[in-house]
């Protein structure tokens, strides 16, 4: 018997911790539903467990939002699918709490449950379920009950289905701001189910009340619809009904409608189809585009490149080019850094010439802009515009503001450069590369800043993986090694990194004449922290070298170091020498 009551045992500490006053118990006792309802069995967690649930549901928001959220995955342990409806009773109840985010979690596991619900309990318990909550005298029900129309819909008799409509129709004109809200948020899920006859009458006529809705908070939320309704309607009457709306919304007295417009604008372009996107929707772009408030120039700035992707290059030139030239030059650091980051996209849409005509004088003045996130957003666009342009325009015109921007006083600037740096090489060419661009990467090699330094050696590696060993031997390596006596140890320091980063790339012919010695020769140094570095430079290349270079330079080096007075030398010394054994063992 003891061995049968021992497992329970815990089981009945869950059980106690649930009514527990401590509330970290009683949540953990929540989390460990599954394992209390997989104790009790199938038939006791429905008759027992539920109930209580059901209960004891005044309790503290995390408690509940926890409760919300294991429910949801409840269905395997009372007994299944033909059961699910047992579930419905303590989320019902949760659905009507104040705290939003145990509402929206009991809505989204009551969908969970719903989906795999037999339609004949939908009809008997879920849709009854719903209009409860819509006919709740609390807004929160009535808040709740909008999200799970979408889902009792489709199984209802006609009957039901006409009252259902009749009951959401009412939820839109509610009273309180919040339910219009989360029946304007939820109306696109819910038109999806209706039928097409319907769609057009009664939806439409619950669509036109929200978007003239004296809440803007309401109206902004009937944006998200036009982009939903949209598609559901044939064309003619998208452009019938949803057409003029978005019209007036890009005109609306609240900035966050607005907003909402310039930032669903291509979703709605692609609702109403090409035509009547050139026709009407170009204009109301334009006035987006030259809002009075800068978050709505940001979000229309941030579309242009996906707006004038539906548009022919001639309107695109007309209308969106002007704003754009007025936009480059906003007062908004955000309006210009949002503009920055599309505007290399139009080149390929516009074609050369009007690239070279119009746009390169915008891409120029972004790329001197003072503040550092605008000209970041063109430097890591720049390919975009070569594949339009060509590499000698792009050279001619671009590559001064670049090596500007190479020594601009900001160091992220300075490292979105180096970061670009084996981007614009390849694109360039190696001639190229060398005349202009060569100086530069030796001198970030001694920039003030670790984080340039650090990548100033990794894009050395990345420009000798691009342009081959040769090339290295001859442009990188010669300059590089001049720097290892630079009297300041943490330039001496970035010197080794380079190596140890070079040396993979350029091979062991290579990093035995050119590189070791210099290598072994900084083993010297009288500051300690060149020297652990010397020890891990020569364990990254032990792989690489022969086994005879190993035993007659490598080896004595690192012996030597194992006798340094310092003991961060001696121990990487040692780690290097370890290392050294192994792949001696392994050969």
């Amino acid at each position: 018997m003891a061995m049968i009551d021992e497992p329970l045992y815990p089981i009945a500490i869950l059980i106690d911790e649930l009514k527990n006053e401590d509330i970290q118990l009683r949540l953990n006792s929540i989390r460990k539903l599954s394992t209390i309802a997989r104790a009790l069995g199938e038939e006791r967690t429905r008759k027992e467990l539920i109930p209580f649930l059901s209960e004891n549901n005044d309790d503290e928001d995390e408690v509940l939002l926890a409760m919300a959220e294991e429910l949801g995955i409840f269905i395997p342990y009372i007994g299944g699918v033909e059961y699910a409806h047992v579930l419905l009773p303590p989320l019902e109840t949760l659905c009507t709490v104040e705290e939003t985010c145990v509402r929206d979690k009991a809505v989204e596991s009551l969908c969970r449950i719903g989906a795999q619900m037999k339609e004949s309990d939908l009809v008997d318990s879920f849709i009854p379920l719903v209009k409860r909550l819509a006919a709740g005298e609390w807004f929160t029900a009535r808040v709740s009950s909008c999200g799970l129309f979408h889902l009792a819909y489709p199984s209802a008799t006609e009957l039901l289905k006409a009252e259902l409509r009749s009951i959401y129709g009412q939820l839109c004109q509610d009273d309180m701001p919040m339910v219009r809200r989360s029946a304007a948020s939820n109306l696109g899920k819910f038109a999806a189910t209706v039928e097409p006859n319907h769609l057009k009458t009664e939806i439409m006529s619950i669509f036109d009340d929200l978007t003239q809705d004296d809440q803007d908070s309401v109206r902004l939320l009937a944006v998200e619809g036009c982009a939903a309704l949209g598609k559901l309607l044939e064309p003619q009457d998208c452009i019938a009904h949803i057409l003029p709306v978005i019209v007036n919304f890009s005109q609306d007295k609240s900035w966050r409608v607005r907003y909402m417009v310039a930032n669903q604008l291509y979703e709605l372009c692609e609702a109403v189809g090409p035509e009547p996107t050139r026709v009407d929707l170009v204009p109301a772009y334009v006035r987006l585009l030259r809002d009075n408030e800068a978050e709505v120039r940001i979000a229309a700035a941030g579309k242009v490149t996906k707006f004038c992707h539906i548009l022919t290059p001639e309107i695109a030139i007309q209308h969106i080019l002007p704003c754009v030239k007025e936009l480059s030059s906003d007062s908004s650091q955000h309006v210009r850094s949002a503009l920055a980051s599309v505007i290399m996209g139009m080149a390929p849409i516009l074609g050369k010439d009007a690239t070279i005509e119009r746009l390169l004088p915008i891409f120029l003045s972004l790329l001197k802009d003072e503040f550092p996130d605008v000209r970041l957003n063109i430097i890591s666009k720049l390919d975009q515009v070569n594949q339009v342009i060509g590499i000698d325009l792009l050279s001619q015109s671009l590559l001064p503001a670049i090596v500007e921007l190479a020594e601009d006083r900001h160091w992220r600037v300075r490292l979105a450069i180096i970061e670009y740096i084996p981007l614009l090489a390849s694109q360039l060419g190696v001639g190229f590369f060398d005349n202009k661009l060569g100086s530069l990467c030796m001198q970030w090699l001694e920039d003030k800043v670790f984080s340039i330094r650090e990548a100033a050696a990794n894009n050395l590696k990345r420009l000798a993986e691009e342009f081959g060993p040769e090339w290295a031997m001859q442009h990188i390596i010669p300059q590089v090694l001049e720097k290892i006596s630079n009297p300041h140890y943490l330039y001496r320091l970035t010197i080794l990194q380079a190596i140890s980063l070079l040396a993979p790339v350029l091979g062991s012919d290579i990093t035995c004449q050119k590189l070791l010695p210099v290598v072994v020769a900084a083993s010297k140094d009288r500051v300690a922290n060149i020297k652990f570095n010397v020890a891990k430079v020569l364990q990254s290349v032990i792989p690489i070298v022969d086994h005879s270079v190993v035993e007659q330079t490598i080896r004595p080096c690192l012996f030597e170091l194992t006798e340094d007075p310092d003991v961060d030398v001696r121990y990487y010394a040692g780690q290097a020498l370890h290392a050294c054994d192994s792949i001696m063992m392994a050969s």
